[in-house]
């Protein structure tokens, strides 16, 4: 045989060789970039055949176009497919065993994040220029692999940002096999190197080594469909944050509203003190508590609806201004505004009233609004509205806002006493489209549902709702010259209640009454009336000062801050049904 056919030989036999390594690639999960250097390599190959192969190379042609489509096969199921991808990872990992390679390391020092390095060399370097005088450690998650024979390109994803990762053999040696052979889409990884700008002009840093940090056992979504079902990201908020960056954003900013309520506070004098999450009754809202049971002490508890009770002893007990940021339980329902678990800050301030509560509620929420990690203004987008927060906010009373809606009728003009009273107004807010309004007993209640149909959903721009029933309003101050009014305001933007507030109640006496008008609703079948709280009741007959007292949900605040459409969209781990 001579040379040209010993030659040709040779070459079929690559072609073969390497066909067969594409059919092993493919049956391993490896994704259409990853094996676009092995078809590179195959064409090169088949370019090499002689003419008289032509029908060789066609045949071979024809079948690997046939081998390198990535298609699920028909027969396997995608839990099938992604048992084999997983199993491929764990061979990997075994493999770097034996080759004396950690897969899981115990730490790694990374002296720049992505964010930094970005604005180090924002305006820096020439396209195709490299800053060889740079030493740069990075670490952070594989999102994409792009590999074309001895050169490389990954994107690596750290907290702040992504940036791309290049590495070639001439630079790395016998570790860029390695490289090859042992990462994946997801894996954690650390590499130094120099940093450079392609010639496209992205900004690059330009490894001389890496190593494997955290193999991921489990394959990234998809890159071009991620995840789309809503329930399976609230469920697996981890894979939510590593594919939405805007997931993580919001959490950082809820991070940063609620440290900024801490700091604002602290800075007006406000101390934070915990109050009990475990009660012997629930008090201090109107809501249904979860129940519970101490062994031990053979006691039934509840878990808090409120901190208001016990920070009202605080003032009591000579405290002039206390908060705390925490955790609230209520058994009720679920919907884009109402988890069973939420955040709320609650604060009492001896000596104010619920002007001042509005005025600091201005404040609060307008510096925490204009900072640039949250979102740098005043203005600001919620869903199809522009909402602006400039001072300052409208102000209004409940009745007022009902008769904007109910022009011909005033409500204030009955006698809450009267039963034909009573009749009339049920026909009246009837008659508005209200609903609901058969099972309420006062007056007072049913202004309280009027607004709520008529007028609360079309509040988009800030608004302080002002002047409420005394009925829905237990532990308020009586309006100082309105009869069967109280002191309180509720803030509400883009359709929804934000804050809660009263000139609170110090009259012991009054308190009682009104407790004992809740246990009665109690005792008839509401679940959401609380009982006579003893304890506190024997407190506030020790003297409590004049104080005023604000309430503000930081989920729904951070919704609007952050044009979130659902509180679940807020809370990093919702409360959800098994996933069946």
């Amino acid at each position: 045989m001579n040379s040209a056919a010993e030659n040709s030989e040779k070459i079929k036999r690559r072609v073969k060789e390497k066909g067969d390594q594409i059919r092993k690639l493919k049956v391993g999960g490896i994704s259409k970039k990853d094996l676009g250097s092995h078809i590179n390599e195959l064409e090169a190959l088949k370019a090499q055949l002689p003419d008289e192969n032509k029908s060789l190379k066609k045949q071979t042609k024809e079948k690997s176009k046939e081998e390198i489509q990535i298609k699920k096969p028909k027969k396997k199921s995608v839990e099938m497919m992604e048992t084999e991808l997983r199993q491929v990872r764990l061979d990997k990992i075994k493999n770097m065993r034996n080759a004396s390679i950690e897969p899981f390391e115990y730490s790694f020092t990374p002296n720049k994040v992505v964010q930094q390095l970005t604005e180090e060399y924002d305006g820096c370097l020439k396209n195709g220029e490299e800053d060889e005088e740079v030493d740069v450690s990075m670490a952070g998650r594989i999102m994409t692999r792009r590999v074309f024979g001895k050169l490389a390109f990954f994107t690596l994803q750290d907290e702040t940002g992504t940036i791309q990762l290049q590495f070639d053999k001439g630079r790395l040696g016998d570790s860029f096999k390695d490289l090859k052979a042992w990462t994946d889409g997801g894996d954690i990884i650390g590499v130094r190197g120099t940093v450079r700008r392609t010639d496209k002009g992205e900004l690059t840093v330009y490894a001389k080594e890496w190593k494997m940090l955290t193999k991921a056992v489990l394959q990234l979504p998809d890159k071009f469909h991620g995840l789309q079902d809503i329930s399976k990201r609230y469920r697996s908020r981890h894979l939510d944050m590593i594919v939405n960056p805007d997931v993580r954003d919001t959490f950082r900013k809820r991070a940063t509203i609620t440290s900024m309520f801490r700091r604002l506070l602290d800075e007006k004098g406000f101390l934070e003190i915990e109050t009990p999450v475990l009660n012997s009754q629930s008090g201090g809202a109107e809501a249904k508590p979860f129940e519970t049971h101490h062994k031990s002490m053979n006691l039934d508890l509840t878990l808090r609806i409120a901190t208001e009770l016990h920070l009202k002893r605080l003032i009591i007990g000579g405290f002039n201004r206390v908060y705390e940021l925490g955790r609230i339980f209520r058994n009720e329902g679920i919907s884009t505004r109402h988890n069973p678990e939420f955040t709320s800050i609650e604060l009492y301030q001896a000596y104010a009233d619920y002007y001042e509560m509005m005025d600091l509620t201005e404040s609060l929420i307008c510096s925490i609004a204009e900072d640039p990690k949250v979102c740098g203004g005043l203005t600001i987008p919620y869903g199809e509205h522009i909402v602006s927060l400039e001072r300052p906010w409208r102000r209004v009373t409940m009745h007022d806002i009902v008769k904007e809606k109910i022009p011909d009728f005033n409500f204030l003009d009955l006698n809450d006493k009267d039963p034909e009273s009573l009749i009339l107004a049920k026909k009246v807010a009837v008659n508005a489209g209200v609903s609901g309004i058969e099972a309420l007993q006062t007056v007072g209640e049913i202004v309280n549902q009027c607004f709520e149909d008529l007028c609360e959903p079309e509040l988009i721009q800030p608004t302080f709702v002002i002047d409420y029933p005394i009925e829905v309003s237990p532990l308020a101050k009586p309006h100082r010259s309105k009869p069967g009014l109280v002191e309180r305001f509720e803030f509400f933007a883009v359709g929804r209640e934000h804050a809660n507030s009263f000139s609170e109640l110090t009259d012991p006496e009054d308190q009682r009454v009104r407790f004992e008008a809740q246990a009665e609703k109690k005792a008839a079948g509401d679940e959401e009336a609380c009982d006579i709280d003893e304890e506190f009741l024997m407190a506030l007959e020790q003297g409590m000062p004049p104080t005023g007292g604000l309430g503000i949900g930081i989920d729904r605040l951070v919704m609007l801050l952050t044009n979130s459409p659902s509180i679940r969209d807020v809370i990093a781990f919702p409360l959800l049904k098994p996933d069946t």
